[in-house]
């Protein structure tokens, strides 16, 4: 199993990023697929989710700037990032979940300048 992700970097306020996922190794189609987020000296905490049918979730803090999408014939989980704002600095995870089954990337850095 793999998730790959690329996309990171550094940007100005109000700017934006895509972050890319790409998976292999596990039935994609069937999984659950999440972007989570740590700042340096905090915790991982949820940003994302889309369901194997297409449903989608947002954190708070993240909802009317941030867009995932999937595509499954590609094997690949996206975050779309506009108006990107300082406290969004942090490494960015893709993950992979279905029943006990929870898969992780190793991530990339996102920081953006104020």
């Amino acid at each position: 199993v793999q998730l790959v992700e690329s996309g990171g970097g550094l940007v100005q306020a109000g700017g934006s990023l895509r972050l890319s996922c790409a998976a292999s190794g596990f039935p994609f189609s069937t999984y659950n697929m999440r972007w989570y987020r740590q700042a340096p000296g905090k915790e991982r905490e949820f940003v994302s989710r889309i369901w194997s049918g297409g449903l989608t979730n947002y954190a708070n803090s993240v909802k009317g700037r941030f867009t995932i999408s999937r595509d499954n014939a590609k094997n690949m989980v996206y975050l779309q990032m506009n108006n990107l704002r300082p406290e969004d600095t942090a490494v960015y995870y893709c993950n992979a979940a279905l029943f006990n089954n929870n898969y992780w990337g190793k991530g990339t850095l996102v920081t953006v300048s104020s």
